[in-house]
């Protein structure tokens, strides 16, 4: 799984949490129907939206769910998942998108795609996923010409970029690029009049896409001689930021001027975790479930009253009693386990027991912001607040 846009669990309510696997499960499902198995693999974190986008302003309907059977990556379990047009755009936006990620990194001569015939085969895949996405997405009224153009263009602008360079000016295709697919779901939901707020979010989203990845790209690059567009424009981090900062304020601004049926997801999303996201990039703070620490409360707003020295963890508490070392477990028992938990999905998206040495442990995705924390937008955490609640009652 790829994007910036990774929400989670924790902070996601029982709903929303199953509301944002069915749309991810949905998109890889018509991946795989539309495209075969191996189409599966552009399934990602930010293609999802599309479909969420397009449900959120037609509202949920019982004909635009159904039952999958068990999958690996479900722990084996059956779930309600996203269908209809919304996934397959978000299907057919994926492969195009990643597509031009292959391609991409073909240019740069990355890793094994440096070989001839590695990268001959990486551009003949490359090739089938924009035949099969421009095939999908004609049927639902998307010309994927307007993606594959800001593709093309986007090398070009590299070509030319250099020190003083706009910065702007470099992530401008993506922007188009996602500014089309975000406007295309105000058509498909028969809501043109959300196209032009949705397209300013969706070139916006572009920009932090682009730029979140030139962040958290940028040490690798130097270090291996890569393209990025920071170094080359020689754009500071402030910069970068600040122009992250502009762009999470405008997604808001857009998102205020679209017609909703049902925009819980949506500005959980899109407000909150792309915030997040951010964050997560210029520098991320600890999670409180994966220290086993609460967030830090406001005076007398958690905890104990002052001056009770028998509090749990207070001075006078009794001490915590050391639990035995479990036995570890042999290299083939640890390997079989391990295998287990990998085709479960829990080694990436839970918290799990070390296949050898037992240890508790948290899967690298839930290394995010606090689990529960105030929104900035309405001030409030708890039932009424969309990042703990399925409802949030701000204006953001």
């Amino acid at each position: 799984m790829f994007g910036i846009v990774r929400p989670c669990t924790h902070r996601l309510s029982e709903g929303l949490r199953t509301e944002w696997m069915a749309h991810l499960c949905g998109l890889c499902l018509a991946l795989r129907a539309d495209h075969g198995q191996f189409a599966r693999v552009v399934t990602n974190y930010d293609g999802l939206i599309v479909s969420v986008l397009t449900e959120a302003q037609t509202g949920p309907t019982p004909a635009g769910r159904r039952t999958a059977g068990p999958c690996p990556l479900r722990a084996l379990r059956t779930a309600p998942v996203a269908m209809g047009e919304g996934a397959r755009l978000a299907a057919a936006v994926s492969l195009v998108l990643a597509s031009a990620k292959v391609r991409d990194h073909v240019a740069d001569r990355d890793g094994l795609l440096a070989r001839r015939p590695v990268a001959a085969a990486a551009r003949r895949v490359a090739a089938g996923w924009d035949r099969a996405g421009a095939r999908t997405a004609a049927t639902l009224g998307f010309d994927t010409a307007l993606l594959v153009d800001a593709v093309d263009r986007q090398t070009g602008i590299e070509a030319l970029a250099g020190p003083g360079t706009p910065l702007l000016t470099v992530t401008e295709p993506t922007e188009t690029a996602t500014a089309a697919a975000f406007a295309h779901t105000a058509h498909l939901a028969g809501k043109p009049g959300n196209a032009e707020p949705l397209a300013e979010a969706g070139r916006l989203f572009g920009r932090l896409a682009h730029l979140l990845d030139a962040v958290e790209d940028r040490e690798a690059d130097a270090a291996s001689g890569a393209w990025n567009p920071l170094t080359v424009t020689g754009t500071p981090p402030a910069e970068a930021r600040r122009l992250c900062d502009d762009a999470l304020h405008g997604v808001r601004l857009a998102l205020r001027e679209v017609e909703f049926a049902d925009q819980a997801l949506v500005h959980v999303l899109l407000a909150h975790e792309l915030r997040r996201s951010v964050d997560r990039a210029f520098g991320t703070p600890a999670c409180s479930h994966r220290t086993g620490q609460a967030p830090p409360a406001p005076d007398g707003a958690h905890g104990p009253p002052p001056g009770n020295p028998y509090a749990p963890g207070g001075p006078g508490s009794p001490p915590p009693v050391p639990q035995p070392p479990r036995d570890r477990r042999g290299l083939i028992a640890g390997c079989l386990v391990w295998a287990g938990l990998a085709c479960t999905c829990q080694l990436c998206c839970g918290s799990y027991e070390d296949p050898w040495s037992r240890e508790r442990r948290d899967a690298p995705c839930q290394d995010c912001g606090d689990c529960c924390e105030a929104c900035d937008c309405c001030g409030q955490c708890g039932d009424g607040c969309c990042c703990c609640g399925d409802s949030c009652g701000c204006d953001c």
